[in-house]
């Protein structure tokens, strides 16, 4: 909650418009009292009378007084600025019930129609939520559609009626599935929109350009126009008059023409200043080649101030030491990079970082003949993100698969939900090193994690993402994607001319976890290429035939007149006939001039892939597209072992994107509303960074509101006390010592079970206290006996940069040391619960091992998906663990809870609108 008066900072964001330019959001301040009036005075009488219910030709003093001064507590306002000016206003008063507040909005004339109303609703909600309020009533002239369309699109439950002449509105502002819904789908569009601004320019400026060659001046303005761009093209560079055949511009503001997309190359010294006249220009977007800034904090703080300047002014930036935008559109040649020509027009789109690899990526495509729709090197990525990317490939009708190069995450629970939606009908593949999120590259201010090692590999796998290592392994699975269909099964046919290679082969296709469908190791190619190619072609077609082949591998060694070209011209017209995928390899060449890594073509051309059946998707995911195109060509490879671990990654991601992911569903027996009250009381003992751990009683108040059970007990401080409180829970009991390492240490002494009367209770506990004394003096408690289970762990977590982290476990030593824990990313689908439970190589035990009876992993299951939805509404909590979970035969007992609080966090994935700073 907000101190009275206090300026909250942290609720200053910059947004994205429904045209894709950006603004600045932030709380009103007395000082926006003149801006404020200016803001009313442009506004035309009919705005003016549909906020007011009259007209004002000017607003009081008074009125601006009390406009402008706000506690930030009980009245709240937000002002939407672009530059100096407001463009938008926002506001809620508390009401006499304190939990409820009257809202009102008021929009500038020109900026209408843009989604200000719904940003400025979506922050104002997440303010009061802070501060307590939980319901929003406005009052409404009828006429003024534009604001009742606002709240009835929102995605709450709006209540109406009529009173006096006036609509009266009202409705709760907890975050529901469908305002999230709502929200993100007005995410999608918006960061879509701005994106095709940066990729579809009408027009370009080369800021910086230069007459000598080898300069990134040079070479930008050199690319652009010998790449075709089909738009117009202005040099600017005050120390020049002409620069590649047109005129030089002194500055940015003397180019007669709007300009969309302003690309920078001017000395690191001097690109303050060029920001400042693009935001004067009215420029739509930056692409900053310029570097210079560092890992130090005082380029950092620069590089912030720089992109807030621009975004308040509008401008979405990609950069800085960015490598370039390419789009390979007919209708666009857009080559605004320091590649040399246009890549050759294809469907795959990829994403950098760091310049150094988005060269290696470029490199990589272009060598392997892979054609290319878009490309992004977002060089420091202050501003565009790999987000960005993806909400605008998901709606590019050329762009058929997507690769992305991650040396820091920004913001991973948002990435994780635009992927997992991107993913259902487009093939996403990820490379990033084991230490991304954990360490950062220069220039990169975003967090880093603490979560447990593994979870953001988890969360990739959870968002139906292809995780590699390295630039050649992400290409290796591109070439796949992008050329043929994807495989409808995991049955793959494996030819070869060799009987040996063939059977090992045949051994890495079941260690991908493929099946081998049908095996032919006995190809004749030596009979020449008018005899040795038909025959091969028919043998691959009889096998692609059976519905039990869903893709097929030819590795080959030399044969005598056989070329590779002839060979992948032949087995790429079986894929094109069969509609399923086939790969190649090729080894045992040593002629280092022959391209063997790469799609071999028949015909430079696109082609159409065939529908993949699906099952149904998971709410609001998008239908999937059915005409994607593919480029001509059959992927070929040197390496048997490479290919098969492409086309195994290919497998996994064409049977995740087919499978039932389950429903999101909200658990019964779940109360949110008492679960923060009692969250709220809790958090006024939290001073700072400090973490607050809950009583035993306000562990158990919490997860009841959540509909979980926590197994009674009770702590003594006496064997008197002890017998009394036993007598309370019921016999038999379990005693056991409060320390956390040793309460379920059955093998050191810290927990004795089924305790009958006082009198063992009494034995028992001067017992621990002897074998525990070499460890120290613990205090103890006495619980109700549990049925038998197996013991497991369930753990969840607030990390800065993922958000909420939930983590599943068998209990005891094993799991730690071995790392057996499975992690996932809340929200949780019930496809992703069972998954959950599933993934540690010990989860056999739940499921009858020798012999023993299956725990009940329904329980098992519904308690998982209650603490994954009671640790993605509460941010505030740093901390559950419930261990040990006993799950037995029928039901389970939670036998003890340990649950943090501190000072929430600003999570990097909200209920509102807000671009990562």
């Amino acid at each position: 909650m907000v101190t009275d008066g206090q300026y909250p900072s942290y609720w200053e964001a910059d947004v994205i418009l429904r045209d894709g330019g950006t603004a600045h959001l932030r709380p009103i301040l007395p000082p926006d009292a003149d801006a404020v009036q200016a803001f009313h005075v442009r506004q035309s009488q009919n705005s003016i009378y549909l906020r007011f219910f009259t007209y004002k030709a000017k607003l009081s003093a008074k009125e601006l007084k009390r406009f402008t001064e706000v506690d930030h507590r009980d009245r709240v306002a937000f002002v939407i600025t672009r530059g100096a000016e407001i463009i938008g206003i926002g506001r809620y008063d508390r009401l006499d019930d304190p939990l409820e507040a009257e809202v009102a909005f008021n929009v500038s004339d020109s900026y209408q129609g843009r989604g200000l109303g719904s940003i400025l609703l979506e922050h104002l909600a997440a303010a009061a939520r802070e501060n307590g309020i939980r319901r929003f009533s406005a009052e409404v002239l009828p006429e003024n559609r534009k604001m009742i369309t606002v709240f009835a699109e929102a995605g709450y439950e709006v209540d109406r009626h009529f009173d006096d002449g006036v609509v009266m509105l009202g409705f709760d502002i907890d975050p529901t599935r469908k305002s999230r819904a709502v929200m993100e789908a007005r995410e999608h569009r918006a960061e879509a929109r701005s994106m095709a601004e940066l990729l579809t320019p009408s027009s370009v400026a080369v800021i910086g350009a230069s007459r000598e060659p080898g300069s990134v001046g040079h070479a930008l303005l050199e690319h652009l126009v010998d790449g075709g761009f089909t738009g117009s093209v202005f040099a600017v560079n005050p120390d020049a008059f002409e620069l590649h055949g047109m005129i030089s511009y002194a500055s940015i503001t003397e180019v007669p023409e709007p300009v969309d997309l302003a690309v920078i190359a001017v000395p690191h010294g001097q690109l303050d200043a060029v920001v400042d006249e693009c935001a004067r220009a009215g420029v739509s977007g930056l692409l900053i080649a310029t570097a210079g800034y560092d890992d130090d904090g005082e380029s950092l703080v620069r590089q912030r101030a720089l992109v807030r300047r621009a975004r308040a002014h509008g401008m979405r930036v990609v950069g800085p030491a960015s490598l370039g935008l390419v789009n390979t559109d007919p209708a666009v040649r857009l080559n605004a990079s320091m590649a040399p020509e246009l890549p050759e027009r294809g469907a795959l789109s990829l994403f950098s970082q760091s310049a150094g690899l988005g060269v290696l990526l470029y490199a990589s495509a272009h060598r392997r003949g892979l054609g290319v729709s878009s490309v992004i090197s977002a060089g420091n990525r202050a501003d565009v993100s790999g987000n960005d990317a993806m909400q605008f490939w998901e709606d590019d009708p050329t762009t058929r698969a997507v690769g992305l190069y991650f040396e820091s995450i920004g913001n991973p629970r948002k990435f994780s939900r635009i992927a997992r939606r991107l993913a259902r009908t487009k093939p996403v593949i990820v490379a990033k090193s084991d230490v991304t999120g954990l360490q950062l590259p220069p220039g990169h201010a975003v967090r880093t994690s603490q979560a447990p090692p593994g979870a953001l590999d988890a969360m990739l796998r959870q968002s139906g993402v292809m995780r590699v290592e390295t630039t050649e392994q992400l290409m290796d699975i591109a070439q796949i994607v992008a050329s043929q269909p994807l495989p409808r099964g995991p049955g793959v046919a494996v030819f070869s001319n060799s009987s040996a290679l063939g059977k090992v082969v045949a051994d890495a296709v079941v260690a991908q976890g493929m099946t081998v469908a049908v095996l032919e190791s006995s190809l004749q190619l030596d009979t020449g290429q008018s005899v040795a190619l038909p025959a091969l072609a028919g043998t691959v077609m009889r096998a692609l035939a059976d519905d039990r082949v869903h893709a097929a591998i030819v590795t080959t060694l030399p044969a005598r007149g056989l070329t590779a070209e002839s060979i992948a011209a032949r087995l790429q017209q079986c894929s094109e006939e069969a509609g399923k995928p086939v790969i190649v390899s090729f080894t045992g060449i040593l002629d280092p001039g022959l391209q063997l890594d790469g799609l071999v073509a028949a015909a430079p051309s696109l082609r159409q892939t065939p529908p993949l059946e699906q099952t149904p998707p998971l709410e609001q995911t998008p239908p999937l597209e059915q005409t994607l195109p593919l480029q001509r060509g059959l992927p070929c490879f040197r390496s048997p072992g490479a290919a098969l671990a492409a086309l195994g990654a290919v497998v996994r991601y064409s049977l995740w994107r087919t499978r039932d992911h389950g429903e999101f569903l909200d658990p019964d027996g779940v109360d949110a509303e008492e679960a923060s009250r009692l969250l709220g009381r809790v958090r006024s003992r939290v001073a700072d960074v400090e973490l607050t751990r809950l009583t035993l009683q306000e562990c158990a108040a919490l997860l009841d509101a959540y509909g979980i059970g926590l197994l009674p007990s009770a702590r003594f401080s006496s064997a008197d006390e002890a017998v009394e409180e036993a007598s309370r829970l019921g016999w038999p009991v379990a005693l056991k010592t409060m320390d956390e390492h040793l309460r379920h240490r059955l093998d050191l002494g810290g927990v004795r079970l089924n305790i009958d009367d006082a009198a063992a209770l009494r034995e028992n506990i001067t017992q621990m206290e002897k074998v525990l004394a070499p460890f120290g003096s613990f205090g103890m408690e006495v619980q109700s006996m549990a049925p038998s289970g197996q013991a497991c762990s369930i753990q969840a977590i607030e990390d800065p940069l993922m958000g909420p982290v939930v983590s599943f476990g068998l209990a005891g030593d094993a799991v730690n040391l071995l790392d057996d824990w499975a992690h996932a990313v809340p929200p949780l689908s019930t496809g992703d619960v069972a998954d959950l439970i599933r993934a540690p190589r010990a989860s056999r035990k739940l499921f009858g091992y020798q012999g023993l009876p299956p725990a009940d992993i329904a329980a098992l299951e519904d308690v998982l998906a209650r603490v994954a939805l009671l640790k993605d509404n509460h941010p505030e909590i740093a901390r559950i663990d419930l261990t040990p979970v006993l799950a037995a035969t029928s039901g389970l007992c939670v036998l003890n809870a340990a649950i943090d609080v501190g000072n929430p966090r600003r999570r990097t994935d909200s209920a509102r609108r807000a671009m990562r700073d």
